[in-house]
């Protein structure tokens, strides 16, 4: 369902990128909101070889029906050859602002109808 609400999560490589990534997000209507937090540090397997570096994390509240919108979007934003995104439904929560996220999210799509 369109309006089903999803968590994805992308991490990004520094807190410029992830602030600028996420205003897009939100200023766009692809996003209602955009958690950024500091301080991740991830391990990963990358052409052949075994990172770790320090990341940020994008934690981005969005609709099922702007997921292929926001997926677009961060892609051409993001600096990283192969960037993370994975979505998980959320499966419950506080109507009040899941209904907030619906609104936020869908904002542009709507506003662009006639």
């Amino acid at each position: 369902m369109p309006d089903d609400i999803l968590l994805c999560l992308s991490t990004c490589p520094d807190p410029a990128t992830a602030a600028a990534i996420a205003g897009v997000l939100v200023d766009e209507s692809l996003a209602a909101c955009v958690n950024q937090l500091p301080g991740v540090r991830s391990t990963y397997r990358w052409q052949g070889a075994v990172h770790t570096d320090e990341e940020v994390l994008l934690v981005i509240k969005t609709t099922a029906g702007r997921f292929d919108a926001l997926k677009t979007r961060l892609l051409a934003l993001h600096p990283y050859e192969l960037p993370e995104l994975v979505a998980l439904p959320v499966t419950d929560g506080h109507a009040p602002y899941l209904d907030w996220v619906r609104a936020h999210a869908a904002a542009a799509a709507t506003a662009s109808r006639p």
